[in-house]
């Protein structure tokens, strides 16, 4: 059985934040609030698979109110729920995400965040696509108040 899943988040940008996204460290003058490393493109991978194998969200298992979860890296969120979704007999066949920034340019950083992503969902990069795009400066993302990032998870139960 196949299932799909799609997910999406929002983060605002801030000063005196590292900018994360697929576990790379972007340079750039702003970075992304959450309780989190706000991995705005790791969450949403997270969330396609959580839904594609109706197992909630993130916010539900790793929540904003559980200090356990401060400053957590995303990516080790993501291995998490990886496993939970491997044990309840379910494998990744694909996933692509896309992540809207005005700034800065993300195209240097693609490869390694598609392979940290890979890397932590356990699949080989093949099956894993990164984009990004503007917003052509319109609303919060273009004019630099946020990012946000959509997903797409292909799963299939009982491989």
């Amino acid at each position: 059985m196949l299932r799909i899943g799609h997910g999406y988040d929002v983060h605002k940008l801030v000063e005196g934040r590292d900018l994360i996204l697929c576990g790379v460290k972007v340079p750039h003058t702003l970075g992304l609030l959450g309780h989190s490393d706000a991995d705005v493109a790791t969450h949403a991978v997270a969330d396609a698979i959580l839904g594609a194998t109706r197992l909630g969200d993130l916010g539900k298992l790793f929540p904003d109110t559980d200090p356990a979860y401060a400053g957590a890296d995303s990516l080790k969120l993501l291995e998490q729920v990886m496993g939970l979704a491997r044990e309840r007999g379910y494998e990744l066949l694909d996933c692509d995400c896309t992540i809207a920034a005005q700034a800065p340019k993300l195209a240097p950083h693609r490869e390694r965040m598609r392979k940290n992503l890979a890397h932590a969902l356990g699949v080989d990069v093949s099956s894993v696509g990164v984009k990004a795009t503007t917003t052509e400066r319109l609303g919060f993302v273009g004019r630099e108040e946020g990012m946000e990032a959509w997903a797409v998870a292909l799963m299939e139960y009982g491989r």
